[in-house]
């Protein structure tokens, strides 16, 4: 006869199974991405809106916004996975590991896009479907399948489909695009090639056994660094045009100044600095970096409306 423990362990070895499952799904999506993606989305809409945000854009438009990222995202794993399987930082993802299979990913990529571009095209407007497709085809396909393997400055062109996002919680509410949500385009559009380069820098090895021509790659570790450096010079500029169109105040003023400041000298002791530690901490700062600078967009939008009520 079977010991009870045995007996336990098979009862709950499936459920097990479908929980590995499930994350292996959740990993697709790489929900981290996703989730500062989306609360930029979710500040364009409060930026839009002179009031309250209408709740079916903030809702079912962040909703579908999260789920075609998703699907660009799992589009990204499917045509990485060589590339994934190569570099030490990725080569636990589903597809390397195994855990699921392409048709698996392409089904699930499928659906998520399916559903979250129905969704913006039914209840909210066909210009932000519009421009959410746009931006999937250009991360999934353009960059990913064509830019990344092309050239050193891949991360610079491919970065509009990253930026999308504000501008989409934008068009949202509106319908339309004016300068302000160009604006936060830019902020995002300036932000990204430090961000990556940063962690191309930190991971040179990996991206030198793939093959992929990013910019240290290409060019050098020491020529990256300085164009990491500039890049955040011309970033912290950017941040002040909200404050100088309006669009901020004076506490979004102090929180671009500070943050940039910050990642700024941050970047400077990357060039003065050998090694992968300034890198890898100019990259984490820079996830803190973009959410402070929209969270300090929408407190400084919100709080005279609250204070006001």
């Amino acid at each position: 006869m079977k010991s009870r423990a045995e007996s336990l362990q098979q009862a709950i070895a499936p459920v097990a199974g479908v929980q590995a499952h499930w994350r292996d799904y959740l990993a697709l999506t790489k929900p981290r991405v996703v989730v500062l993606m989306v609360f930029t989305a979710i500040v364009g809409m409060f930026l839009a809106s002179p009031g309250q945000v209408p709740w079916v854009a903030l809702t079912v438009g962040s909703l579908g916004i999260a789920l075609a990222a998703g699907s660009a995202a799992a589009l990204n794993h499917l045509a990485d996975q060589r590339i994934d399987a190569i570099m030490a930082r990725t080569r636990n993802r589903p597809l390397p590991t195994g855990h699921l299979r392409p048709l698996q990913v392409l089904a699930f990529a499928t659906l998520l896009g399916v559903v979250g571009l129905g969704m913006l095209a039914a209840w909210v407007n066909p210009l932000t479907a519009v421009l959410t497709f746009a931006s999937l085809i250009g991360y999934a396909l353009v960059y990913t399948l064509y830019l990344k393997r092309a050239t050193p400055q891949n991360i610079v062109i491919g970065g509009a489909a990253g930026a999308a996002p504000p501008l989409l919680g934008w068009t949202a509410v509106t319908g339309s695009v004016d300068a302000h949500a160009l604006l936060l385009f830019l902020i995002v559009f300036v932000w990204t090639p430090p961000h990556f380069w940063a962690l191309a820098i930190a991971r040179l090895k990996d991206y030198e056994r793939a093959d992929v021509p990013m910019l240290p790659v290409v060019y050098g570790e020491r020529f990256t660094r300085w164009q990491v450096l500039l890049y955040t010079v011309l970033l912290l500029a950017v941040s002040l045009l909200p404050w100088a169109t309006f669009m901020g105040g004076w506490l979004y003023l102090a929180a671009a100044i500070g943050l940039g400041g910050w990642y700024l000298m941050l970047n400077i002791r990357m060039v003065t600095a050998p090694g992968p530690r300034i890198p890898m901490r100019s990259f984490r700062f820079s996830i803190i970096y973009l959410f402070g600078l929209f969270a300090a967009l929408l407190v400084d939008r919100q709080l005279p409306v609250l204070l006001g009520a």
